[in-house]
């Protein structure tokens, strides 16, 4: 069996989550709480980080290289274009929303929030919070303006790129930290890709001390 070393409320894990599912690939999830750095654990990943993958007799990290060689191994359903300037644009757009929405929106309002209380390394930091809550803004906002021109993030068809930005989103959405009423073209876009079959276990999610946001698995939310 397949093994997925995780936490459930990292961006990263469901990122990789989601390719597994949307291929139709049995992985077993074992959870772990990466930041108290367990042995075994750091000597599949000596970087300390989720998520890992057992896959056959491989050892594998980094999500986006994960994904991609999920992609190359498994090419149906295709999560990335035929075309160069496709994987190029689906490759912009995860490294946009791994790097760039990671530290202005993610790392600001779900680490703050949530993971300082669970590894106990303090407080909420409030100024963080609120660059978080503004910088999201912005963000929803591009979503929009590429939702307006395209049927998916990165083209008419769905890709890597909605899985990264899904995978961001549906963490913050669980601390319903998402004002969905903000854009039209994204609400319609999260809420396409919220019913797909490879969401589910997402939305089954329950972290502990944590209860998700009442519309969280509601797929008419």
């Amino acid at each position: 069996m397949n093994r997925l070393f995780h936490f459930p409320l990292s961006p990263f894990s469901r990122k990789v989550r989601l390719t597994l599912a949307e291929k139709r690939l049995e992985v077993e999830l074992v959870e772990v709480r990466y930041w108290e750095r367990p042995a075994e654990f750091l000597r599949q990943n000596p970087a300390g980080k989720v998520p890992v993958l057992r896959y056959g007799n491989r050892v594998m990290s980094e999500s986006t290289a994960i994904c991609e060689y999920i992609e190359e191994r498994h090419p149906t359903p295709a999560l990335m274009p035929a075309t160069p300037e496709g994987r190029y644009e689906v490759r912009r757009l995860v490294g946009w929303f791994d790097d760039k929405f990671h530290a202005e929106v993610t790392s600001k309002l779900l680490y703050e929030r949530v993971h300082k209380k669970i590894a106990g390394t303090g407080y909420p930091d409030s100024a963080n919070i609120k660059a978080g809550a503004k910088a999201i803004k912005y963000h929803l906002d591009y979503m929009g303006w590429l939702l307006d021109k395209r049927r998916w993030l990165a083209g008419d068809t769905m890709t890597l790129a909605d899985f990264a930005a899904a995978a961001h989103l549906s963490c913050l959405d669980y601390i319903s930290d998402v004002d969905w009423d903000r854009n039209e073209n994204v609400r319609e876009w999260y809420a396409k890709i919220k019913s797909r079959p490879a969401f589910r276990s997402i939305l089954a999610d329950h972290v502990p001390g944590f209860i998700p946001a009442a519309h969280y698995a509601d797929l008419d939310f």
